[in-house]
């Protein structure tokens, strides 16, 4: 059986890729599966240039082609040759693969692969999907129209995931999702939020030795369930990622945002100095002035998030802010980037610092590159230690963005 992938975008993209392949294995015998990512232009521009690639370098492999771009641009894929367009919602239904192939035959006597490039690899961390979609409707984003609305899974459904990684032996269990925060079901005849599945998950299998959450929307009233849950149980890892977007009140409402600068420092406020966070940027929105910039600057320099994936402002046909007036010249936006990006790396050193000779438990990923709790980089000196090992190191110095830890 050979079943390839080649994945886009977020981590969702990467799990559902590990679905989609175990589900064609047993009935197909060889393709490629290229799932793609329309988050900005660009990644639409090179899913797409990927896929003419894969294409012109195994004429004879069957190609399905899905994800955000497939839904966000379809005819960037329909007329190249031997490939089969699956819908983004539907893309982990086998029937969805059974109907494209039906649409559009390959007409391929002997498929095979000769030429792939994969991307994937063993994980030391097991990554769950417990929803899928988005209800919100931010100026700039696409997602909510490619992905469908917010779906959360059953329970149950997750705890067998959950127990499945575990007796596998992953170390660390990450929920991811497009929007986990709005996580929500009936159970027992209560609402079931995000905080209490993380609860369930923590109390039903013992066998989790670290449960970390991915990208949350600082907005949501659970936010401040979850920071209280970690500073109760060591078992949830003390870093929460924010989608903040700005740091501007002005900016955040024009993006239709739920929350403002000031609920998010008062909730990074409640981890104390337990907890760390990182924070996802959008710089060069419509109307972000130099004032208005500095707003965001400001809150960054106050509330000390250790990372901050910052990137320029993509204006995405169809949304509310790319006719938006005010739009700022990439060149600035590019500027912004860089300074907001250094100001959180003097954040994150200030906070290494800090570490230096701590005894800090460590989950081992390759080549003796592990990942401490606040997920930050830690090259272990010495001793071999093989990948999914949680240990315990000591800190001894800073090289670079990342520590040096040795076992004692």
């Amino acid at each position: 059986m050979s079943i390839k992938t080649l994945t886009f975008g977020c981590r969702l993209n990467a799990l559902e890729s590990e679905k989609i392949q175990k589900m064609l294995s047993p009935v197909i015998d060889t393709a490629i599966v290229v799932n793609t990512c329309a988050v900005t232009g660009e990644a639409e521009r090179q899913s797409g240039q990927a896929v003419r690639k894969i294409v012109r370098e195994n004429p004879d492999a069957p190609v399905f082609v899905t994800g955000c771009a497939v839904n966000r641009n379809p005819g960037l894929f329909s007329d190249i040759p031997n490939t089969m367009v699956v819908d983004n919602l539907v893309k982990t239904n086998l029937s969805a693969y059974q109907a494209a192939m039906l649409a559009r035959p390959c007409n391929i006597a002997s498929p095979k692969i000769v030429k792939f490039r994969s991307t994937d690899d063993r994980l030391s961390k097991q990554f769950i999907q417990i929803q899928n979609g988005c209800n919100h409707d931010c100026t700039y984003c696409v997602t909510r129209f490619l992905r469908g609305p917010a779906v959360s899974f059953e329970y149950d459904d997750i705890l067998t995931d959950v127990r499945a990684a575990v007796e596998n032996g992953f170390g660390e269990i990450v929920l991811t999702g497009v929007d986990i925060a709005s996580y929500a079901q009936l159970r027992d005849g209560r609402a079931f939020m995000i905080s209490d599945l993380c609860r369930a998950l923590l109390n039903d299998v013992p066998g989790i030795k670290r449960l970390r959450l991915s990208s949350v929307d600082p907005a949501v009233p659970e936010v401040d369930k979850i920071i209280d849950l970690i500073l109760s149980d060591q078992r949830m890892m003390p870093h929460m990622h924010f989608s903040m977007q700005s740091g501007s009140d002005t900016i955040l409402k024009s993006m239709r945002r739920r929350h403002t600068a000031d609920m998010v420092a008062k909730r990074m406020t409640r981890g104390g100095d337990k907890i760390t966070f990182s924070w996802d940027i959008i710089c060069g929105f419509p109307g972000e002035t130099e004032e208005l910039f500095n707003e965001t600057l400001d809150l960054v320099r106050a509330t000390k998030p250790i990372k901050i994936h910052a990137f320029p402002f993509s204006p995405r046909p169809g949304t509310v802010a790319a006719d938006m007036p005010g739009q700022v010249n990439r060149a600035i936006s590019k500027e912004r980037v860089r300074q907001i990006t250094a100001i959180a790396n003097e954040n994150k050193i200030e906070f290494m610092q800090k570490q230096l000779r701590q005894r800090v438990q460590v989950l081992v990923e390759e080549n003796n590159i592990a990942r401490c709790p606040h997920d930050i980089s830690v090259k272990i000196e010495g001793t071999t230690v093989p990948p999914r090992t949680i240990c315990d190191v000591i800190l001894t110095e800073i090289q670079g963005d990342y520590f040096i830890g040795k076992i004692q």
